[in-house]
C-alpha cells in the first residue's frame, strides 16, 4: 500500500529492500524496554539507514507501522486460523495504528516523523469473521490487522479517528510537506 500511496502522489522512486533484520532489531529494542509507541520510528530508521549505507547519494526512506492494543503489539498472522483469532480479540474495541518514517542522506537521517491513528473495530461474531476472512482470502496475512482499510476494511471497522493514509501504513501528508522544503 506504501507504494501505491507513494506513486498517486506523484512521486519517483525505486525500492531497495532493507539490508537488515527487522525482527531481530525489533526484539532487541523490545528488550532494552523502549516504549513500545516509540518502535515504528526506530524500526524505519534502522531500515532506511541500513539502504542509506549502499546508496549514499539518494534520499532513502524507510518505514514501519505497528498496532498497539492495549498496551502489546499486534503482529501478523501466519495462518487464517490465528486472523480469525486476531479479529476476534480486537472485535468491538479500539486499537492504534503507529506509523513511522525516515529519511536518510549519505547514511544520516535527515528527518522523522510518526504519527498515531485511532480505529474502533466493529463487533464481530463468528460468522461475520469467517465470511470476511473468506473473502479476502490469504492475502490478508500481509496486513498486522488482519483487514485492509483500502479494500473490505469497511466492512469490519466503525471508525477512524486520525490520518487514513496513516491507517495505510504511511503518515503521507507530514512526508510530503518536508520533500517540498528540500
Amino acid at each position: 500500500s506504501r507504494k501505491t500511496l507513494l506513486k498517486n502522489a506523484g512521486l519517483s522512486f525505486f525500492i531497495k529492500k532493507p539490508l537488515c533484520d527487522e525482527d531481530y532489531i525489533k526484539d532487541q529494542l523490545l528488550k532494552k524496554s523502549i516504549n513500545k509507541r516509540n518502535l515504528p520510528k526506530l524500526l524505519a530508521k534502522a531500515k532506511a539507514l541500513s539502504v542509506s549505507k549502499k546508496n549514499t547519494k539518494h534520499l532513502v526512506v524507510g518505514s514501519d507501522t505497528i498496532i498497539l492494543f492495549k498496551k502489546n503489539i499486534i503482529n501478523k498472522a501466519k495462518t487464517i486460523e490465528e486472523a480469525k483469532k486476531k479479529l476476534q480479540k480486537l472485535s468491538g474495541k479500539k486499537h492504534q495504528i503507529i506509523s513511522g518514517v525516515s529519511v536518510c542522506l549519505n547514511n544520516k537521517q535527515i528527518w522523522s516523523y510518526q504519527q498515531t491513528s485511532t480505529i474502533n473495530m466493529n463487533r464481530l461474531n463468528q460468522k461475520q469473521i469467517n465470511t470476511y476472512l473468506k473473502k479476502t482470502g490469504k492475502n490478508i496475512l500481509s496486513s498486522v490487522g488482519c483487514y485492509q482499510v483500502e479494500k473490505l476494511g469497511p466492512q469490519i471497522i466503525k471508525s477512524i479517528n486520525g490520518d487514513f493514509f496513516n491507517v495505510l501504513g504511511f503518515p503521507l501528508f507530514p512526508f510530503l510537506i518536508f520533500l517540498s522544503k528540500k
